[in-house]
Order: structure tokens, then sequence, then C-alpha cells
């Protein structure tokens, strides 16, 4: 199965890329802007982990906020 991480709202690239900065600084990784390949997958996967501890905490909100 190919992989992509191609965005499919082009506009959104900045805001992910401003999320992906986020979520490391919580897990105390330092990334850099441009190429990453110096990371471990061990820092690589708490990004990703933490990135999408975020988005379920937040659709969880919104369904919270939206269920009466």
């Amino acid at each position: 199965m190919a992989r992509s991480n191609k965005i499919l709202v082009p506009q959104a690239r900045a805001a992910m890329d401003q999320f992906k900065m986020e979520a490391a600084s919580e897990v105390g990784v330092n990334l850099k802007q441009g190429y990453n390949g110096d990371l471990t997958s061990q820092q690589a996967g708490s990004i990703g982990g933490q990135m999408v501890k975020k988005m379920i905490y937040s659709y969880q909100q919104g369904k919270a906020n939206t269920v009466k």
C-alpha cells in the first residue's frame, strides 16, 4: 500500500507545520524548519502520537459541546 504525506488542502500546510512544531515542543523534541532526517524513530513517533492525541482531544471537546 502506497503512503503519501500529501496535504489535501494546500492552504493548510502552514497550520499543519505550526501544529507539528507545537507538538514537538510539548514532547521535548527540537525540530528545525525543513528536513529533520536526524530524528530517531522514537522522537518522530512521539511527535506524531502527540499530534493524534491533540486531534482526538479536540474532536471530543467539539462533540461534548454539541451534544445536549
